[in-house]
């Protein structure tokens, strides 16, 4: 073989192996097109005549969001009762919605009035498990006169 052959041969090589290389190389720069997740809405109440404000519960991929929950009936001021009721209202939503209260990732806890702050963890202590979920909890003007409100994301 002439050494013109040769050459001819380890550049058709190098050429190849490059295109190769090229093709890879634009094949990952292309966005994948992944299927969406899709969002479920979970209620417990029959469909309303007119689209409400919110859902009281959303799944989006294996996610579920629940609405903030608070109590307005308990008397004014009572934080040890609305504390309570919080957690119970979101644990009929986890369990219609296929969850469960040691699912909970992620809890936002407002308070009315920061003073609160050591009767609602009295309460609130051991409601989600034995592993309880990162929480953040902020004062906040809440409606209806109610002491807490409480949200979640949990994982189905």
């Amino acid at each position: 073989m002439s050494t013109k052959t040769t050459r001819r041969k380890i550049l058709g090589s190098i050429m190849a192996a490059g295109a190769g290389t090229m093709a890879l190389a634009e094949q990952a720069t292309k966005p994948s097109v992944a299927k969406p997740l899709g969002k479920k809405i979970y209620t417990r109440d029959p469909k309303p005549a007119t689209p409400p404000l919110y859902s009281a519960a959303v799944s989006y991929g294996n996610l579920l969001f629940i609405a903030g929950k608070s109590s307005h009936g308990t008397p004014p001021g009572e934080i040890r009762a609305d504390t309570k009721y919080a957690p119970d209202e979101i644990e009929k939503e986890l369990i219609n919605a296929g969850s469960s209260m040691d699912k909970v990732i992620k809890v936002n806890v407002f308070l009315n009035d920061v003073k609160d702050y050591a009767a609602m963890n009295e309460v609130f202590a051991g409601r989600f498990g034995s592993e309880p979920p990162a929480r953040t909890t902020v004062g906040a003007l809440i409606p209806r006169g109610t002491t807490v409100e409480i949200d979640v994301v949990a994982f189905i």
